[in-house]
């Protein structure tokens, strides 16, 4: 199976999913990664602890607004990969069918779960962005280099 579309999950659509975003973008440039939210806090840019983090690591986002997971978002996804456990249920309850291609950004770290930094200190912000930066290297055993 060949992941020429891939989608990140999580839920606000400004912390995690966008981080993770341009991580895989910056990766895989030949493929088309986006991002949404399962309660987007729609329109709203990339957290400012965030775009920080992703500034210091000169990955792009600064065109991001914040979006709701459709089930068309979905139906358009080889690949959706989603931060928590309770992700992949509130996925599947948009798009059922998406089931079979939805998984844990941490899938091949012993099914690791990314926390939610939203509200919380720089040193967590630090923290999801060294454990998303590694959730994404292993994603290359799947997706190649």
């Amino acid at each position: 199976m060949k992941f020429d579309n891939i989608l990140v999950v999580c839920v606000g659509n400004i912390c995690r999913s966008p981080t993770a975003e341009a991580m895989l973008k910056a990766r895989y440039p030949s493929r088309v990664v986006h991002s949404a939210g399962v309660g987007a806090l729609v329109d709203k840019p990339v957290d400012g602890k965030a775009a920080a983090l992703l500034e210091k690591a000169g990955l792009p986002y600064q065109d991001h607004k914040a979006r709701q997971l459709t089930s068309e978002l979905a139906q358009q996804a080889d690949l959706i990969l989603v931060m928590e456990p309770g992700h992949v249920g509130a996925v599947t309850e948009i798009a059922p069918f998406a089931r079979g291609k939805t998984f844990l950004l941490g899938k091949w770290l012993q099914d690791t779960s990314i926390p939610d930094p939203y509200r919380q200190s720089e040193e967590a912000f630090e923290h999801v962005f060294q454990l998303m930066d590694k959730a994404c290297k292993s994603w290359e055993r799947v997706l190649g280099k």
